[in-house]
């Protein structure tokens, strides 16, 4: 990715590692992660904020290195300025062979870092039933109904906070990672399926995908929710994936 490749270590990373998998935080990754909560109403907000992207992305994250685990893959995961990476290592895991993924293999494993924030935001609804809340939802694009505010009758409003970023987050984002815009997860499925139908022009296919898909989630961003995150970071990817078309012989 243009934006999501792993940057240089650096004396102030934050190290630990999660079911075996280590897991680097670069310093960038949490200014950016304050600056994108700065329009909060208050500093707690801003650090739940932060602590809920920092939970969520390591839980994607940690989706793709166990599902890559789990076909003989090792893996550590970076935490950086443009989100988060997984990224395979050479080597054994246990007695299998490190080979590389099948495409459909591929499909398990992109499929399994949104997979993973959606069961986190689960797990979050099926708490706020047990406790007796409701939820408030919102609609994506006007078309897609999402869990957004939470109502709980217990720990008043910090707890609604919390609830409310991370079905936010987890759900939202992990549907617009799904998109078929190339290299976010949804864009490697698109390709991996199309590899599978057609070997030849598969690339090309899915890179004009992407560049349409892009081009469409940016402006729909920036009309429909006024996000110029969105639609800077999707109309950027639309023209990575146009020039990686034009790079390519016959990218018509």
């Amino acid at each position: 990715m243009l934006l999501f490749q792993s940057p240089p270590a650096t004396p102030y990373d934050l190290r630990f590692s999660l079911a075996g998998i280590p897991i680097r935080v670069h310093p960038l990754f949490w200014l950016i992660a304050v600056l994108f909560g700065s329009s909060s109403s208050s500093i707690l907000q801003i650090l739940i904020w932060v602590l809920v992207v920092f939970v969520s992305i390591v839980v994607h994250e940690m989706g793709h290195a166990l599902a890559m685990r789990f076909y003989g893959q090792p893996s550590h995961i970076v935490l950086h300025f443009g989100g988060g990476l997984t990224i395979p290592e050479a080597g054994l895991w246990g007695n299998r062979a490190n080979v590389t993924p099948t495409p459909n293999q591929q499909i398990f494993i992109s499929l399994a870092g949104p997979g993973a924030g959606f069961l986190l935001a689960a797990l979050v609804l099926a708490g706020v039933s047990a406790l007796g809340g409701s939820i408030v939802t919102t609609w994506l694009f006007g078309v897609i109904p999402i869990p957004a505010v939470a109502v709980m009758p217990i720990g008043g409003r910090i707890l609604n906070v919390v609830v409310a970023m991370l079905l936010w987050v987890n759900i939202f984002w992990g549907l617009i990672n799904l998109t078929p815009v190339y290299p976010l997860d949804g864009g490697n499925v698109a390709r991996n399926i199309l590899l599978q139908t057609d070997p030849w022009n598969g690339i090309r296919k899915s890179l004009w995908i992407s560049v349409i898909a892009g081009t469409l989630v940016a402006a729909l961003g920036l009309l429909l929710l006024g996000s110029v995150y969105m639609a800077l970071l999707f109309g950027l990817l639309a023209f990575q994936s146009y020039q990686s078309l034009q790079g390519r012989a016959g990218g018509y």
